[in-house]
């Protein structure tokens, strides 16, 4: 971590920092949305059918588009990534380096804190990009996928992707947050956001009978948002998509429409 730091402090090395650091986000992108594509539309494409959320699979054009608008995605990310470090090594931020520094229960602890943080950033900012004044600007090119693949996940115009990246110095400035935990958040993040983005329903029919299934979001609830534009703001948890009234109608019937489904074969 040492040797990591005494790289952002020296202005000629930025430029390697930022090639590190965005050749870890794409690997992280497609291993994550990779194995999510292989699985779900590959490997297991007819056996999970049933579950499949809208019955039809994208064409190729769809799969090319979210492809290269990922990767702008992904060099708009480690841009900001490396920035964000940056300023956090010459002391405009919270970022700590040693990880025995303020222990432990903290380390894990700020991942949640990260997480939560992040879920009420991504409400209300895409509830903001769904303003008919920025719509066009930021948030069109997200969903020209009304049938998305996991590589929809990082599939954003470039100024909605300076918007989510925006998440990295909001957590650093806000909270104490070790690298290796700042770490941690984002793998959560990419494997949610691609579960979102797959097309498939994986839990089970009485998940929003029970008190974790009333808060945690659902790949149906995100898919809904994609065929409908309105509605399901939310991306981890449910909180203020049930409190501020933006959930979709549709969006508890269809869950059990689809999570009800059951295999050819087995009744």
């Amino acid at each position: 971590m040492e040797s990591f730091r005494a790289l952002l402090r020296n202005p000629d090395r930025w430029g390697r920092v930022d090639l590190g650091i965005t050749l870890e986000t794409g690997v992280r992108y497609f291993l994550v949305a990779g194995v999510a594509w292989l699985l779900a539309y590959v490997l297991f494409r007819r056996r999970w059918q049933h579950r499949k959320i809208i019955d039809k699979v994208a064409p190729a054009a769809d799969v090319r588009r979210e492809l290269f608008h990922s990767l702008l995605t992904i060099a708009i990310f480690g841009l900001v990534g490396t920035a964000t470090f940056v300023l956090n090594a010459h002391g405009w931020g919270r970022i700590y380096w040693r990880a025995d520094e303020r222990g432990w229960p903290w380390f894990w602890a700020s991942i949640v804190v990260a997480i939560v943080i992040h879920d009420t950033y991504f409400y209300w900012t895409h509830r903001l990009m769904h303003h008919r004044w920025f719509y066009p600007w930021f948030h069109r090119v997200h969903h020209q996928s009304t049938n998305p693949t996991p590589w929809a996940a990082y599939s954003f115009a470039p100024l909605e992707a300076v918007v989510e990246a925006g998440i990295f110095p909001l957590v650093s400035l806000a909270i104490p947050i070790h690298p290796l935990a700042f770490g941690t958040f984002m793998l959560w993040q990419i494997v949610f956001n691609v579960l979102g983005h797959t097309g498939y329903e994986f839990h089970a029919r009485w998940l929003l009978d029970s008190r974790i299934g009333r808060w945690l979001n659902t790949p149906t609830n995100h898919i809904l948002h994609h065929e409908k534009f309105r509605g399901n703001y939310g991306l981890y948890f449910n909180f203020w998509d049930r409190l501020m009234g933006t959930n979709h109608p549709e969006y508890e019937s269809r869950f059990r429409e689809v999570a009800g489904r059951r295999a050819p074969g087995k009744g």
